[in-house]
Protein backbone atom coordinates (compact mmCIF):
# COMPACT_ATOMS: atom_id res chain seq x y z
CA UNK A 1 0.00 0.00 0.00
CA UNK A 2 2.92 2.89 -0.16
CA UNK A 3 2.30 3.60 -3.39
CA UNK A 4 -1.18 4.88 -2.44
CA UNK A 5 -2.19 8.51 -1.98
CA UNK A 6 -5.85 10.33 -1.65
CA UNK A 7 -6.67 12.96 -3.98
CA UNK A 8 -3.43 15.24 -3.88
CA UNK A 9 -3.34 19.33 -4.13
CA UNK A 10 -7.05 19.82 -4.58
CA UNK A 11 -8.18 21.37 -1.61
CA UNK A 12 -6.92 25.22 -0.91
CA UNK A 13 -7.18 27.57 2.45
CA UNK A 14 -11.00 28.40 2.01
CA UNK A 15 -11.82 24.41 1.81
CA UNK A 16 -9.59 23.38 4.70
CA UNK A 17 -10.98 26.38 6.84
CA UNK A 18 -14.54 25.20 5.79
CA UNK A 19 -14.26 21.72 7.07
CA UNK A 20 -12.15 22.53 10.35
CA UNK A 21 -15.07 25.10 11.02
CA UNK A 22 -17.83 23.13 10.31
CA UNK A 23 -16.31 20.94 12.56
CA UNK A 24 -16.75 22.66 15.46
CA UNK A 25 -20.58 23.03 14.24
CA UNK A 26 -21.43 26.78 15.09
CA UNK A 27 -24.85 26.31 15.24
CA UNK A 28 -24.99 23.84 17.96
CA UNK A 29 -22.92 25.41 19.77
CA UNK A 30 -25.33 28.62 19.76
CA UNK A 31 -28.35 26.42 20.50
CA UNK A 32 -26.88 24.06 22.99
CA UNK A 33 -23.13 24.61 24.10
CA UNK A 34 -23.90 28.93 25.21
CA UNK A 35 -27.62 28.97 26.26
CA UNK A 36 -26.18 25.83 28.84
CA UNK A 37 -23.45 27.88 29.87
CA UNK A 38 -25.49 30.91 30.75
CA UNK A 39 -28.47 29.07 31.97
CA UNK A 40 -27.06 26.03 34.08
CA UNK A 41 -24.11 27.35 35.23
CA UNK A 42 -25.54 31.36 35.83
CA UNK A 43 -22.13 33.17 34.50
CA UNK A 44 -22.21 36.25 32.77
CA UNK A 45 -18.42 36.15 31.35
CA UNK A 46 -19.45 33.68 28.55
CA UNK A 47 -17.66 35.42 25.70
CA UNK A 48 -14.52 36.11 28.34
CA UNK A 49 -14.70 32.37 28.58
CA UNK A 50 -14.36 31.75 24.60
CA UNK A 51 -11.82 34.90 24.09
CA UNK A 52 -9.11 32.89 26.96
CA UNK A 53 -9.90 29.05 25.55
CA UNK A 54 -9.30 30.60 21.68
CA UNK A 55 -6.00 32.06 22.90
CA UNK A 56 -5.13 28.37 24.82
CA UNK A 57 -5.97 26.96 21.52
CA UNK A 58 -4.02 29.38 19.52
CA UNK A 59 -1.24 28.01 21.66
CA UNK A 60 -1.71 24.53 20.90
CA UNK A 61 -1.60 25.08 17.60
CA UNK A 62 2.10 26.39 17.24
CA UNK A 63 3.67 23.21 18.06
CA UNK A 64 0.98 21.16 15.96
CA UNK A 65 1.11 23.24 12.73
CA UNK A 66 4.60 23.57 12.67
CA UNK A 67 5.57 20.00 13.07
CA UNK A 68 2.44 19.27 10.46
CA UNK A 69 4.60 21.16 7.85
CA UNK A 70 7.12 18.67 8.48
CA UNK A 71 5.01 15.61 9.02
CA UNK A 72 2.01 15.46 6.25
CA UNK A 73 0.18 13.06 7.30
CA UNK A 74 -3.30 11.62 7.21
CA UNK A 75 -3.44 10.71 10.59
CA UNK A 76 -1.61 13.66 11.98
CA UNK A 77 -2.18 13.05 16.00
CA UNK A 78 -0.85 9.38 14.94
CA UNK A 79 2.69 10.17 13.17
CA UNK A 80 3.64 13.38 15.44
CA UNK A 81 3.55 11.73 18.07
CA UNK A 82 5.09 8.88 16.52
CA UNK A 83 7.97 11.03 15.14
CA UNK A 84 8.69 13.44 18.71
CA UNK A 85 7.79 10.69 21.02
CA UNK A 86 8.16 7.05 19.87
CA UNK A 87 6.02 4.64 17.33
CA UNK A 88 3.89 3.00 20.17
CA UNK A 89 2.97 6.33 21.66
CA UNK A 90 1.82 7.43 17.94
CA UNK A 91 -0.11 4.13 17.88
CA UNK A 92 -1.46 4.69 21.37
CA UNK A 93 -2.67 8.65 20.04
CA UNK A 94 -4.31 6.86 17.09
CA UNK A 95 -6.39 4.68 19.63
CA UNK A 96 -7.51 8.19 21.42
CA UNK A 97 -7.96 9.64 18.22
CA UNK A 98 -10.11 7.11 17.12
CA UNK A 99 -12.34 7.11 19.91
CA UNK A 100 -12.26 10.53 20.14
CA UNK A 101 -13.71 11.91 16.95
CA UNK A 102 -16.26 8.38 16.57
CA UNK A 103 -17.25 10.01 19.87
CA UNK A 104 -17.97 13.20 18.65
CA UNK A 105 -19.22 12.05 15.11
CA UNK A 106 -21.57 9.48 16.60
CA UNK A 107 -22.72 11.75 19.52
CA UNK A 108 -24.61 14.10 16.99
CA UNK A 109 -26.67 10.76 15.68
CA UNK A 110 -28.53 11.92 19.23
CA UNK A 111 -28.91 15.54 18.49
CA UNK A 112 -30.16 15.51 15.18
CA UNK A 113 -32.42 12.69 15.42
CA UNK A 114 -33.65 14.49 18.42
CA UNK A 115 -34.22 17.64 16.89
CA UNK A 116 -35.81 16.27 13.37
CA UNK A 117 -38.53 14.85 15.41
CA UNK A 118 -39.22 17.87 17.08
CA UNK A 119 -39.45 19.60 13.58
CA UNK A 120 -40.83 16.57 11.67
CA UNK A 121 -42.43 13.80 14.14
CA UNK A 122 -41.66 10.64 13.72
CA UNK A 123 -38.87 8.35 15.74
CA UNK A 124 -35.07 9.93 16.63
CA UNK A 125 -33.55 6.76 15.38
CA UNK A 126 -35.49 6.54 11.56
CA UNK A 127 -33.49 10.29 11.08
CA UNK A 128 -30.34 9.02 12.80
CA UNK A 129 -30.39 6.48 10.31
CA UNK A 130 -31.18 8.83 7.30
CA UNK A 131 -28.38 10.90 8.57
CA UNK A 132 -25.84 7.85 8.77
CA UNK A 133 -26.81 7.22 5.38
CA UNK A 134 -26.41 10.67 3.74
CA UNK A 135 -23.08 11.03 6.04
CA UNK A 136 -21.97 7.65 4.19
CA UNK A 137 -22.85 8.66 0.71
CA UNK A 138 -20.85 12.05 0.49
CA UNK A 139 -18.34 10.03 2.41
CA UNK A 140 -17.63 8.06 -1.00
CA UNK A 141 -16.18 11.28 -2.63
CA UNK A 142 -13.39 12.57 -1.89
CA UNK A 143 -12.03 15.46 0.16
CA UNK A 144 -12.52 18.38 -2.09
CA UNK A 145 -16.12 17.47 -2.72
CA UNK A 146 -16.85 16.71 0.73
CA UNK A 147 -15.52 20.67 1.42
CA UNK A 148 -17.98 22.27 -1.46
CA UNK A 149 -21.02 20.31 0.31
CA UNK A 150 -19.95 21.06 3.80
CA UNK A 151 -18.94 24.89 2.56
CA UNK A 152 -22.35 25.38 1.61
CA UNK A 153 -23.98 24.03 4.55
CA UNK A 154 -21.79 26.05 6.42
CA UNK A 155 -22.01 29.24 4.71
CA UNK A 156 -26.09 29.10 5.38
CA UNK A 157 -25.81 28.67 8.94
CA UNK A 158 -22.94 31.49 9.65
CA UNK A 159 -25.43 33.49 8.11
CA UNK A 160 -27.80 32.48 10.29
CA UNK A 161 -25.48 33.53 12.95
CA UNK A 162 -24.53 36.11 11.73
CA UNK A 163 -28.83 37.66 11.50
CA UNK A 164 -29.04 36.40 15.67
CA UNK A 165 -26.17 38.32 16.41
CA UNK A 166 -27.32 41.62 15.17
CA UNK A 167 -30.51 41.01 16.81
CA UNK A 168 -29.76 40.49 19.89
CA UNK A 169 -27.35 43.47 19.87
CA UNK A 170 -30.32 45.50 18.38
CA UNK A 171 -32.53 44.79 21.46
CA UNK A 172 -30.60 45.11 24.88
CA UNK A 173 -32.14 44.48 27.56
CA UNK A 174 -32.46 47.37 29.42
CA UNK A 175 -31.56 49.16 26.39
CA UNK A 176 -27.62 49.34 26.65
CA UNK A 177 -25.34 47.18 25.86
CA UNK A 178 -22.77 46.15 28.27
CA UNK A 179 -19.24 45.23 28.13
CA UNK A 180 -19.18 43.94 31.95
CA UNK A 181 -19.22 40.24 30.29
CA UNK A 182 -15.49 40.77 29.52
CA UNK A 183 -14.88 41.60 32.75
CA UNK A 184 -12.96 38.95 34.72
CA UNK A 185 -14.90 39.24 37.96
CA UNK A 186 -18.16 37.90 35.55
CA UNK A 187 -16.38 34.78 34.88
CA UNK A 188 -14.74 33.98 37.82
CA UNK A 189 -17.99 32.72 39.85
CA UNK A 190 -16.86 30.26 42.43
CA UNK A 191 -18.80 26.71 41.71
CA UNK A 192 -19.08 27.38 37.96
CA UNK A 193 -16.12 29.08 36.25
CA UNK A 194 -14.73 25.58 35.64
CA UNK A 195 -17.47 24.49 34.21
CA UNK A 196 -17.91 27.26 31.74
CA UNK A 197 -14.44 26.85 30.36
CA UNK A 198 -14.73 22.80 29.97
CA UNK A 199 -17.57 23.82 28.00
CA UNK A 200 -15.67 26.25 25.86
CA UNK A 201 -13.28 23.73 25.44
CA UNK A 202 -15.52 21.30 23.84
CA UNK A 203 -16.87 24.22 21.89
CA UNK A 204 -13.74 23.69 19.77
CA UNK A 205 -13.31 20.47 18.97
CA UNK A 206 -12.81 19.82 15.54
CA UNK A 207 -11.09 23.27 14.08
CA UNK A 208 -7.61 21.01 14.73
CA UNK A 209 -8.67 18.31 11.80
CA UNK A 210 -7.30 20.26 9.46
CA UNK A 211 -4.47 18.81 9.57
CA UNK A 212 -5.90 15.79 8.52
CA UNK A 213 -6.02 16.60 5.37
CA UNK A 214 -2.89 17.80 4.75
CA UNK A 215 -1.89 15.12 2.32
CA UNK A 216 -4.62 16.32 -0.17
CA UNK A 217 -4.09 20.01 0.55
CA UNK A 218 -2.30 22.76 -1.96
CA UNK A 219 0.59 23.56 0.04
CA UNK A 220 1.92 23.76 4.04
CA UNK A 221 0.96 27.10 3.78
CA UNK A 222 -2.79 26.60 3.23
CA UNK A 223 -3.15 24.15 6.02
CA UNK A 224 -1.26 26.27 8.45
CA UNK A 225 -3.38 29.37 7.53
CA UNK A 226 -6.72 27.30 7.79
CA UNK A 227 -5.81 25.77 11.13
CA UNK A 228 -4.91 29.28 12.55
CA UNK A 229 -7.67 31.36 10.88
CA UNK A 230 -10.45 28.32 12.12
CA UNK A 231 -9.63 28.24 15.94
CA UNK A 232 -9.37 32.50 15.46
CA UNK A 233 -12.77 32.48 13.64
CA UNK A 234 -14.25 30.33 16.06
CA UNK A 235 -13.77 32.44 18.84
CA UNK A 236 -14.43 35.69 18.08
CA UNK A 237 -17.47 33.85 16.23
CA UNK A 238 -18.38 32.01 19.89
CA UNK A 239 -18.04 35.35 21.67
CA UNK A 240 -19.80 37.90 19.86
CA UNK A 241 -22.78 35.53 19.49
CA UNK A 242 -22.69 34.60 23.49
CA UNK A 243 -22.17 38.57 23.76
CA UNK A 244 -25.25 39.22 21.79
CA UNK A 245 -27.47 36.60 23.46
CA UNK A 246 -27.03 37.74 26.93
CA UNK A 247 -27.26 41.41 25.88
CA UNK A 248 -31.13 40.81 24.85
CA UNK A 249 -31.35 38.64 27.70
CA UNK A 250 -30.25 41.15 29.92
CA UNK A 251 -27.21 40.48 32.60
CA UNK A 252 -29.53 40.13 35.79
CA UNK A 253 -31.47 37.16 33.55
CA UNK A 254 -28.99 34.68 33.29
CA UNK A 255 -31.03 32.23 34.50
CA UNK A 256 -33.54 31.93 31.44
CA UNK A 257 -31.28 30.78 29.46
CA UNK A 258 -32.01 27.23 31.00
CA UNK A 259 -35.85 27.50 30.59
CA UNK A 260 -35.40 27.06 26.83
CA UNK A 261 -32.50 25.72 24.63
CA UNK A 262 -34.73 27.37 21.63
CA UNK A 263 -34.80 30.84 22.75
CA UNK A 264 -32.06 31.80 20.10
CA UNK A 265 -34.35 31.08 17.84
CA UNK A 266 -37.10 32.88 19.28
CA UNK A 267 -34.68 36.17 18.90
CA UNK A 268 -34.91 35.03 15.45
CA UNK A 269 -38.55 34.94 15.18
CA UNK A 270 -39.22 38.48 17.11
CA UNK A 271 -36.61 40.55 14.86
CA UNK A 272 -37.04 38.58 11.52
CA UNK A 273 -40.33 36.48 11.16
CA UNK A 274 -41.22 33.31 11.49
CA UNK A 275 -39.89 32.43 7.81
CA UNK A 276 -36.25 32.88 9.21
CA UNK A 277 -37.09 30.86 12.21
CA UNK A 278 -37.93 27.79 10.26
CA UNK A 279 -34.83 28.02 7.93
CA UNK A 280 -32.49 28.01 11.25
CA UNK A 281 -34.01 25.36 12.87
CA UNK A 282 -34.07 23.73 9.27
CA UNK A 283 -29.72 24.96 9.19
CA UNK A 284 -29.70 23.30 12.60
CA UNK A 285 -30.21 19.97 11.34
CA UNK A 286 -28.00 20.47 7.91
CA UNK A 287 -25.05 22.32 10.88
CA UNK A 288 -25.09 19.02 12.90
CA UNK A 289 -24.80 16.57 9.70
CA UNK A 290 -21.96 18.80 8.33
CA UNK A 291 -19.97 18.28 11.64
CA UNK A 292 -21.12 14.43 11.02
CA UNK A 293 -19.55 14.41 7.98
CA UNK A 294 -16.67 16.16 8.85
CA UNK A 295 -15.73 13.75 11.59
CA UNK A 296 -17.20 10.91 9.34
CA UNK A 297 -13.83 11.89 6.65
CA UNK A 298 -11.86 12.32 9.67
CA UNK A 299 -11.98 9.07 11.29
CA UNK A 300 -11.54 7.41 7.28
CA UNK A 301 -8.34 9.41 6.80
CA UNK A 302 -6.91 7.86 10.06
CA UNK A 303 -8.13 4.26 8.92
CA UNK A 304 -6.88 4.85 5.80
CA UNK A 305 -3.36 6.24 6.70
CA UNK A 306 -2.70 3.15 9.25
CA UNK A 307 -3.74 1.10 6.46
CA UNK A 308 -1.40 2.02 4.14
CA UNK A 309 1.10 1.25 7.01
CA UNK A 310 -0.05 -2.22 7.51
CA UNK A 311 -1.12 -1.58 10.91
CA UNK A 312 -4.71 -1.64 9.86
CA UNK A 313 -5.75 -4.29 7.42
CA UNK A 314 -4.79 -3.63 3.80
CA UNK A 315 -8.52 -3.66 3.07
CA UNK A 316 -9.10 -1.08 5.30
CA UNK A 317 -7.12 1.53 3.11
CA UNK A 318 -9.23 0.75 0.20
CA UNK A 319 -9.96 4.24 -1.66
CA UNK A 320 -11.56 5.33 -5.40
CA UNK A 321 -9.51 5.32 -7.92
CA UNK A 322 -9.85 7.28 -11.71
CA UNK A 323 -9.62 11.45 -12.35
CA UNK A 324 -12.21 11.90 -9.78
CA UNK A 325 -11.29 9.56 -7.08
CA UNK A 326 -8.98 9.72 -3.92
CA UNK A 327 -11.91 9.04 -1.39
CA UNK A 328 -10.98 6.84 1.61
CA UNK A 329 -13.78 3.98 0.76
CA UNK A 330 -12.46 1.73 3.39
CA UNK A 331 -12.21 4.21 6.25
CA UNK A 332 -15.98 5.34 5.48
CA UNK A 333 -16.97 2.16 5.81
CA UNK A 334 -15.46 1.33 9.01
CA UNK A 335 -16.47 4.55 10.48
CA UNK A 336 -20.15 3.95 9.57
CA UNK A 337 -20.00 0.36 11.22
CA UNK A 338 -18.51 1.88 14.15
CA UNK A 339 -21.52 4.09 14.43
CA UNK A 340 -23.98 1.35 13.97
CA UNK A 341 -22.27 -1.15 16.65
CA UNK A 342 -22.25 2.26 18.85
CA UNK A 343 -25.89 3.71 18.65
CA UNK A 344 -27.13 0.17 18.65
CA UNK A 345 -25.36 -0.39 22.28
CA UNK A 346 -26.72 2.94 23.61
CA UNK A 347 -30.55 1.57 22.67
CA UNK A 348 -29.95 -1.41 23.71
CA UNK A 349 -29.17 -0.20 27.29
CA UNK A 350 -32.68 1.97 27.12
CA UNK A 351 -30.39 5.44 27.16
CA UNK A 352 -32.24 8.09 25.77
CA UNK A 353 -30.65 10.00 22.45
CA UNK A 354 -29.60 12.95 24.50
CA UNK A 355 -27.79 11.17 26.88
CA UNK A 356 -25.64 9.26 24.21
CA UNK A 357 -25.30 13.05 22.75
CA UNK A 358 -23.87 14.49 26.07
CA UNK A 359 -22.08 11.40 27.28
CA UNK A 360 -20.34 10.68 23.62
CA UNK A 361 -19.32 14.65 23.05
CA UNK A 362 -18.01 14.84 26.51
CA UNK A 363 -15.64 11.70 25.68
CA UNK A 364 -14.40 13.18 22.26
CA UNK A 365 -13.83 16.69 23.53
CA UNK A 366 -11.36 15.01 26.38
CA UNK A 367 -9.33 12.83 24.01
CA UNK A 368 -9.04 16.10 21.37
CA UNK A 369 -7.61 18.02 24.31
CA UNK A 370 -5.26 14.97 25.62
CA UNK A 371 -4.14 14.23 22.33
CA UNK A 372 -3.15 18.39 21.84
CA UNK A 373 -1.73 18.12 25.01
CA UNK A 374 0.33 15.17 23.97
CA UNK A 375 1.00 16.93 20.10
CA UNK A 376 2.96 20.48 22.31
CA UNK A 377 5.07 17.85 24.30
CA UNK A 378 5.45 15.63 20.95
CA UNK A 379 6.61 18.83 19.02
CA UNK A 380 8.73 20.42 21.90
CA UNK A 381 10.83 17.08 21.42
CA UNK A 382 10.90 16.97 17.52
CA UNK A 383 12.62 20.24 17.70
CA UNK A 384 15.14 19.31 20.11
CA UNK A 385 16.07 15.96 17.51
CA UNK A 386 16.52 18.64 14.97
CA UNK A 387 13.81 17.13 13.01
CA UNK A 388 12.48 20.74 12.35
CA UNK A 389 13.81 23.17 9.65
CA UNK A 390 14.89 26.63 10.16
CA UNK A 391 12.01 27.57 12.67
CA UNK A 392 13.01 30.42 14.75
CA UNK A 393 14.14 29.28 18.92
CA UNK A 394 10.52 31.09 20.01
CA UNK A 395 8.44 28.60 17.76
CA UNK A 396 10.78 25.47 18.91
CA UNK A 397 9.98 26.78 22.37
CA UNK A 398 6.57 27.51 22.31
CA UNK A 399 4.91 24.13 22.92
CA UNK A 400 6.36 24.14 26.02
CA UNK A 401 3.80 26.51 26.93
CA UNK A 402 1.00 24.52 25.69
CA UNK A 403 1.68 21.12 26.90
CA UNK A 404 2.02 22.95 30.42
CA UNK A 405 -1.20 24.58 29.76
CA UNK A 406 -2.79 21.38 28.25
CA UNK A 407 -2.07 19.35 31.13
CA UNK A 408 -3.33 21.79 33.51
CA UNK A 409 -6.54 21.58 31.34
CA UNK A 410 -6.85 17.83 30.97
CA UNK A 411 -6.48 18.07 34.83
CA UNK A 412 -9.51 20.66 34.95
CA UNK A 413 -11.83 18.94 33.07
CA UNK A 414 -11.48 15.83 34.54
CA UNK A 415 -12.14 17.06 37.35
CA UNK A 416 -15.09 18.74 36.21
CA UNK A 417 -16.78 15.74 34.16
CA UNK A 418 -19.74 15.83 36.55
CA UNK A 419 -20.54 19.31 35.43
CA UNK A 420 -20.95 18.21 31.66
CA UNK A 421 -22.89 15.08 32.18
CA UNK A 422 -24.73 16.85 35.30
CA UNK A 423 -24.59 14.11 37.44
CA UNK A 424 -24.81 14.04 41.01
CA UNK A 425 -22.19 15.06 42.97
CA UNK A 426 -19.61 12.33 44.00
CA UNK A 427 -20.80 9.80 41.83
CA UNK A 428 -18.50 7.75 40.04
CA UNK A 429 -20.51 7.16 36.62
CA UNK A 430 -18.41 10.37 34.44
CA UNK A 431 -15.06 8.21 35.49
CA UNK A 432 -16.71 5.63 32.78
CA UNK A 433 -15.10 7.89 30.13
CA UNK A 434 -12.17 6.79 30.61
CA UNK A 435 -12.80 2.96 29.91
CA UNK A 436 -12.30 3.11 26.20
CA UNK A 437 -9.62 5.78 26.06
CA UNK A 438 -7.94 3.61 28.51
CA UNK A 439 -8.70 0.91 26.52
CA UNK A 440 -7.93 2.13 22.79
CA UNK A 441 -4.37 3.61 24.35
CA UNK A 442 -3.40 0.75 25.88
CA UNK A 443 -4.35 -1.25 22.74
CA UNK A 444 -2.22 0.95 20.80
CA UNK A 445 0.51 0.35 22.96
CA UNK A 446 0.47 -2.99 23.84
CA UNK A 447 0.58 -3.15 19.51
CA UNK A 448 3.41 -0.74 19.68
CA UNK A 449 5.00 -3.65 21.80
CA UNK A 450 4.24 -6.73 19.65
CA UNK A 451 5.08 -4.87 16.08
CA UNK A 452 8.64 -4.07 17.86
CA UNK A 453 9.38 -7.34 18.53
CA UNK A 454 7.33 -9.59 15.56
CA UNK A 455 7.89 -7.20 12.28
CA UNK A 456 10.31 -4.81 12.52
CA UNK A 457 9.67 -3.06 9.36
CA UNK A 458 6.33 -1.97 10.18
CA UNK A 459 7.19 -0.45 13.66
CA UNK A 460 9.89 1.42 11.59
CA UNK A 461 7.72 2.53 8.82
CA UNK A 462 5.27 4.13 11.00
CA UNK A 463 4.41 7.71 10.14
CA UNK A 464 6.33 7.14 7.53
CA UNK A 465 3.77 5.66 4.80
CA UNK A 466 3.30 8.72 2.20
CA UNK A 467 4.67 8.30 -0.91
CA UNK A 468 6.66 10.98 -2.48
CA UNK A 469 3.41 12.32 -4.83
CA UNK A 470 6.24 12.66 -7.75
CA UNK A 471 6.52 9.18 -7.57
CA UNK A 472 2.89 8.18 -7.78
CA UNK A 473 0.33 8.07 -10.95
CA UNK A 474 -1.80 10.93 -11.33
CA UNK A 475 -4.93 9.25 -12.27
CA UNK A 476 -6.07 13.13 -13.18
CA UNK A 477 -3.33 12.64 -15.95
CA UNK A 478 -4.94 9.79 -17.55
CA UNK A 479 -6.35 11.11 -20.59
CA UNK A 480 -3.63 13.58 -21.24
CA UNK A 481 -2.02 12.60 -24.93
CA UNK A 482 1.60 14.54 -25.51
Amino acid sequence: MSGVTLSRRTMGTAALFGAGVAASSPLTVLVGGITTMFGVLGVVGVPLAFGLVMAVMRLFMVGYVAVGKHVRHGAPFYAQLARGLNPAVGLAGAGVAFVGYNALQISLFGLIGTKAVELLDGRWWVWALVAGLLVLAVGQYPGRKVARVVGLLLALEIGVMVLFTAAGFSQPAGGQVSTRVFAPSALMVAGAVAGVLVFAVASFAGVESVLAYAEEATSDQAVARAARWAVLFCGVLYAVAAWAYITWLGLDNVGKAAEDASQPLVLLSAMFGTGITKLAIGLLLTSVLAAQVAFHAIVARYVFALARERVLPARWGAFSRGAQGGAPLGGSAVQAATSVVVVAGFMAGGADPMTMFTWLSTTGALCILLLLTLASWSALRFFEKGLGGAEPEWLRRTPFAGAIVGAVAVVFMASNLGTLLDTPPGSAKPWLIAVPIVAFAGTGLLTGAVLRRTHRDIYNGISYGVPDPILVRDDRLAGVEL
